[in-house]
């Protein structure tokens, strides 16, 4: 799995057009949200499009994130987000800084702020989620 840095060096080489080419192919490679999660209790509130966010618990405590979205673009910043969090015990990702980590990819320059404005909600709702499965 590629590392949110790893993917910042390629991403800084790209020009505009190349940079959302590779957002919808880390969309395409997201992990598939089965149809049944997509529920109203998992949507992300305050984004243009639909995007859905469902926690499950590892094993060893760790969180794994499925989401999904209805656009393509915004499945690719989905897969950005998951990326500094993902797979990480619930106290390492609400100590994370999602959006310093996304910071480089300097997102709200290269998309309309359609494509951007839920993504403070969605990290907002990663947080919550990790602090309320570290209390548990």
């Amino acid at each position: 799995m590629q590392t949110l840095d790893d993917l910042r060096e390629e991403y800084e080489f790209l020009d505009a057009d190349d940079r959302y080419r590779l957002l919808i192919d880390l969309g395409r490679a997201l992990e598939p949200m089965p149809d049944p999660l997509k529920t109203e209790a998992t949507l992300v509130r305050g984004c243009s499009a639909s995007v859905w966010v469902y926690p499950t618990r590892r094993d060893d405590g760790a969180l794994h994130f499925l989401a999904d979205s209805n656009a393509a673009i915004t499945k690719g910043i989905i897969a950005l987000v998951l990326l500094s969090v993902q797979d990480q015990p619930p106290a390492v990702i609400a100590a994370t800084d999602i959006e310093a980590a996304l910071a480089p990819f300097d997102l709200r320059a290269q998309l309309s702020s359609n494509r951007t404005q839920g993504i403070p909600n969605m990290i907002a709702l990663i947080h919550e989620t990790a602090r309320r499965y570290q209390e548990a």
